[in-house]
């Protein structure tokens, strides 16, 4: 168990960490935000785009003014489990999509689990339009968010962990236990 104020739980999509930050949220008495659903309202709001797609397919300096919108609204916040991809893959390359320069988590979750998990779960979720990518792929984009993140800690001064979600219960169960309060 950690002291926090804020917490950000990472991963690639497909990993399950939405569906697990619901959860603990609710398990931790704390609030949740999916800073992919603040982003994109903060764009809804600036009449800039609708849907997900949208939002992602507008120029890339007009998406970090979005990013930074967004997380200037959760700096304000407090006892608040921040969930994100941390590392997003675009059409140029991968780009670190944890704000550290405006949010400062007191620790960092990074959510891994099999890639077969992570396809399949992508494959079952009919309320997104998921990226097809294959097993090396995912691997890549694991390994880097792992990079990632580990750079972030040192220059936040947080601790990160990795959390393993092959089974949804147990990865809930260490979640609450690490941010128990």
């Amino acid at each position: 168990m950690v002291q926090w104020n804020l917490a950000a739980v990472v991963g690639v999509p497909g990993v399950g960490k939405t569906s697990l930050c619901r959860q603990a949220a609710k398990d931790l008495e704390c609030t949740h935000v999916n800073y992919g659903e603040l982003m994109l309202e903060v764009a809804r709001q600036k009449g800039l785009a609708s849907t997900d797609s949208e939002m992602f397919s507008l120029d890339i300096d007009v998406q970090h003014q979005i990013w930074r919108t967004a997380a200037e609204e959760i700096k304000g916040m407090s006892n608040v489990l921040v969930d994100l991809h941390g590392v997003d893959k675009s059409q140029i390359g991968y780009i670190i999509s944890l704000p550290i320069e405006t949010i400062f988590p007191d620790i960092i979750i990074i959510i891994e689990s099999t890639c077969i998990n992570i396809m399949e779960r992508r494959h079952n979720d009919p309320s997104k339009r998921r990226i097809i990518e294959d097993i090396k792929s995912i691997k890549e984009h694991m390994k880097l968010l792992r990079s990632s993140i580990a750079t972030c800690s040192v220059i936040l001064g947080c601790t990160f962990t990795v959390l393993q979600n092959n089974d949804f219960d147990e990865c809930l169960d260490e979640l609450v236990d690490i941010l128990g309060k």
